[in-house]
């Protein structure tokens, strides 16, 4: 395996090719096959607010098993032109403790996402987490369905709220989700921003960014 195919034999969820940008696959993930890129990932100190950056490789495997098991959330890596790009995860929000901040309503579709580093030899390119964000929305929002993505980052990520802000997301005021400490999984609280972005807003967007 060599990173200029990585995963190619996997079947992709969603695939779209970009004009001038290249071929954005979105495949679920395989906690075992991807922890090297997981656990390089997750522990960068760039992904603070993920929350895993004392994580052993264990402990990266053993949350993404963990997260494989459930019907209700669902993690996937975007690889760009063979090489991964970013790790995005879907939700349902009644069955996450965003539930408990607003008013779930049916076809809604909570998002997380993390975009990886460039690269190497890359460098950073102008467009590059958009671009990955809106395949990655393709598919959530036209491809399963639903009708409204909802995103939480925490409030002090500047730079992911304004990301999402470019990319349609209007903001719906500050919440605070409640801590989390189950045996299978354990969250502190979390100040976060919520969003959203309805389907018809994106599919509009994306029409207007051809």
């Amino acid at each position: 395996m060599t990173t200029e195919t990585y995963a190619d034999a996997r079947e992709a969820v969603h695939e779209q090719p970009v004009d001038g940008f290249g071929t954005v696959r979105v495949l679920p993930v395989d906690p075992h096959a991807d922890l090297g890129v997981l656990h390089g990932w997750v522990t960068e100190e760039r992904a603070a607010y993920w929350g895993m950056t004392g994580f052993t490789r264990q402990q990266v495997l053993e949350t993404y098993l963990h997260l494989d098991s459930l019907d209700t959330h669902h993690a996937f890596l975007a690889v760009k032109d063979g090489v991964p790009a970013a790790l995005f995860q879907t939700y349902e929000p009644e069955a996450d403790r965003v539930s408990e901040c607003y008013e779930v309503r049916p076809g809604d579709i909570g998002v997380h996402l993390l975009i990886g580093p460039p690269a190497p030899g890359g460098g950073a390119r102008p467009g590059w987490s958009s671009t990955l964000l809106a395949a990655f929305l393709a598919y959530a929002l036209t491809g399963l369905d639903r009708q409204r993505a909802v995103v939480e980052p925490d409030a002090r990520n500047a730079k992911a709220i304004a990301r999402l802000t470019r990319q349609g997301f209007v903001p719906a005021g500050e919440i605070v989700l409640p801590e989390i400490d189950l045996p299978e999984v354990r969250l502190p609280e979390k100040p976060a921003l919520l969003a959203f972005l309805t389907r018809e807003a994106f599919e509009k967007g994306s029409t207007a960014r051809r």
